[in-house]
């Protein structure tokens, strides 16, 4: 089988590689190699896929549905192979096996094409918060995870950068660099986090109705974590006449759920909002900037 890229996965991994590396034109090669290695039967690529790896659906030798997952390094995945060893299959998709090629992990096979994202809005955050919370766990010792206070700072260099490049987001930029630095003055947790959870990262499985998929860990507040799923359904909220105040209440209501400081969580929000849409923009999509800018602004 030709394990040819989805065009998603091509076009995201030229926004974060934009002068190109040689990981897609090396990944035939490395899918052939590990699907040989592991003795597994192919079924397909997903499609569309994922932004920054390729996900392959097979059947180990014995003939247990599996998913092949091959990503470049700098979409970490030797930090998601370590969290999902320590999760254990606690609230996220399961390990299959212990061979550590790099950037290639064999994983448990949920239903790919059914998210939490396909349920209606309510029940849908409702499910998500629920899988979140089992993920906050204390990390292991001698943990290999970027913190929240190094994540952000990285991209709080970036954030500068752009607003002396575009002087229109300079006023959102400085409100989020405080918020941050507000923030990481006093956090009241150290907990592994998901890192990038939101309701398309939720899929349906067999042992458990729903499990969280794709981590990119880090280690740092609940609040920082959940501030990503505040957001889910931008366009939605942007659409909305009573977007702002359906936002603030949902930030109450996550916040009271899972037991989160609402003032927190209100600064995780506006911060990573604010650096999506700066990134968003940096990387040539304007209208994504656009309405994450224009959702950061409410907070």
């Amino acid at each position: 089988m030709v394990f040819e890229p989805p065009k998603r996965l091509v076009r995201a991994l030229g926004e974060t590689a934009p002068d190109g590396d040689d990981w897609l034109e090396k990944l035939p090669e490395a899918a052939q190699r590990a699907v040989a290695l592991r003795e597994l039967t192919v079924e397909r690529v997903q499609m569309p896929g994922g932004r920054s790896s390729l996900v392959v659906l097979v059947r180990t030798a014995d003939g247990t549905p599996a998913v092949l997952k091959l990503a470049p390094g700098r979409a970490r995945p030797e930090a998601e192979r370590a969290a999902l060893a320590h999760w254990g299959g606690r609230g996220a998709v399961q390990l299959l096996d212990s061979f550590t090629a790099e950037g290639v992990l064999l994983l448990e096979r949920l239903h790919p094409d059914v998210s939490v994202r396909s349920l209606p809005e309510a029940k849908a955050l409702l499910e998500a918060a629920g899988t979140l919370r089992r993920l906050w766990v204390e990390p292991p010792a001698g943990f290999p995870f970027e913190t929240v206070a190094e994540r952000t700072g990285r991209q709080a260099e970036a954030m500068r950068a752009r607003a002396q490049a575009d002087p229109e987001v300079a006023p959102l930029v400085d409100l989020a660099l405080a918020a941050r630095e507000e923030l990481l003055a006093a956090p009241p947790e150290h907990r592994l986090l998901h890192g990038t959870f939101r309701q398309s990262k939720v899929l349906a499985g067999e042992r458990m109705p729903w499990l969280a998929v794709g981590p990119d860990p880090v280690v740092g507040e609940c609040a920082f974590d959940l501030a990503r799923l505040v957001r889910d359904r931008v366009e939605d909220l942007i659409a909305q006449p009573s977007g702002a105040a359906t936002t603030r209440r949902r930030i109450k209501r996550l916040a009271e759920s899972l037991d989160v400081d609402q003032e927190r969580l209100r600064g995780w929000t506006l911060f990573r909002a604010v650096e999506s849409g700066v990134r968003a923009g940096r990387v040539g999509r304007p209208r994504d900037a656009e309405l994450l800018l224009e959702f950061a602004a409410w907070l």
